[in-house]
């Protein structure tokens, strides 16, 4: 009920060694520092791009190598479906891959990776470790926090504030969320204003209510798990552990209690 495979489709995820398909899904959570910590970043700092300090000018990364957009077309297609295109002035070519950061977005530490054809815009802020996978966008405004990870095809939305959490492929935080110590599954939605709460009022680790009894997570964060396809409405709030399987939905303007939710539930 509560396993990793009872609420994610893993197959095409670039990360998911992240997570055990027999362990409880939270554990992905458990070992992301570790994870991040190990992996091997491309170092992003140069002439172009200094550590803390918004851009001047806009970026491109292409093949390991950032340099300045002089010279370059950037057409902004949609980003998730790879139509954000890099091309030379003078003859069109095509920069396969390149991904764009624009000016007055800001990097802050050694350990990110951007993936190809990703799109970071001005005014965004995104903190070490991050890593951000290929064609996600990440929107003015937005604060990752560090420790966050994006699958493929992925938004972190204008004016959104992650920290240690997880987007699989496709997973969209559009518009003025929060989401701390969470997981968003393939395909997941939050409407504008969704807010993941993380941590009890009154202390303590946060335990999970299923049908068989109370489930302690041994996490004192925890905000939400949204499995594949669900969604959230706007301007609705999740208390700590809140558990919503596959295809469900959190109407707008509600509160989820915590605990599980079966898939395709309507929380009301």
């Amino acid at each position: 009920m509560l396993s990793t495979q009872s609420f994610f489709d893993l197959s095409d995820f670039p990360h998911a060694t992240l997570f055990d398909d027999e362990k409880p899904a939270w554990e992905a959570l458990n070992v992301l520092k570790a994870y991040m910590d190990e992996h091997l970043y491309p170092n992003l700092h140069s002439e172009f791009c200094s550590d803390g300090e918004p851009l001047p000018h806009s970026l491109i990364i292409h093949q390991g190598e950032i340099f300045s957009s002089d010279g370059y077309i950037i057409e902004h297609g949609d980003t998730t479906k790879g139509l954000l295109k890099v091309r030379l002035k003078d003859s069109n070519e095509e920069l396969k891959g390149a991904a764009v950061l624009m000016a007055g977005a800001i990097l802050i530490g050694k350990q990110i990776d951007i993936g190809e054809g990703a799109l970071v815009e001005g005014g965004a802020t995104i903190k070490s470790p991050t890593i951000i996978g290929d064609c996600t966008e990440v929107r003015q405004g937005a604060y990752v926090r560090g420790y966050c990870l994006t699958g493929k095809s992925c938004v972190v939305g204008h004016c959104t504030e992650v920290k240690h959490s997880i987007f699989l492929n496709d997973a969209k935080a559009g518009h003025f969320a929060y989401l701390g110590d969470s997981i968003l599954g393939r395909d997941a939605n939050l409407g504008a204003g969704t807010k993941f709460a993380n941590l009890k009022f009154l202390g303590g680790n946060v335990s999970i209510r299923t049908e068989d009894g109370m489930v302690d997570t041994g996490r004192r964060k925890f905000g939400a798990i949204l499995g594949d396809e669900a969604q959230t409405g706007c301007n609705s709030v999740t208390n700590p552990g809140t558990i919503i399987g596959k295809g469900g939905i959190l109407m707008p303007n509600t509160t989820a209690p915590s605990g599980y939710h079966k898939p395709r539930s309507i929380i009301r």
